[in-house]
């Protein structure tokens, strides 16, 4: 896998942390809108946004992970975060 920061290594040196996701406002939203937030997750295969972590380092970043074939697309910064990340064009 390519981290932003520590350049191509080895897949053993990560760690998953879960899909990116935008969290509902917790001082406004329902109660069952904060349980769907928590429990409730996609299952379906797709390119989805993933939190990962370069273990040595410490370093998070969001990957773009094709879930069916398991094939990383392209990693960014945990700043992409914050931003609007879209899939290319090019995935279906």
């Amino acid at each position: 896998m390519v981290c932003p920061l520590n350049g191509p290594r080895p897949v053993l040196e990560f760690a998953y942390g879960g899909e990116v996701r935008t969290m509902p406002d917790p001082a406004s939203c329902s109660d069952a809108q904060w349980s769907d937030y928590v429990f409730n997750r996609s299952g379906s295969p797709a390119a989805k946004f993933e939190w990962w972590c370069h273990i040595a380092s410490g370093f998070w970043f969001v990957a773009l992970r094709d879930t069916l074939n398991d094939k990383v697309i392209a990693t960014y910064p945990a700043q992409a975060a914050r931003e609007r990340l879209e899939p290319p064009e090019s995935l279906p």
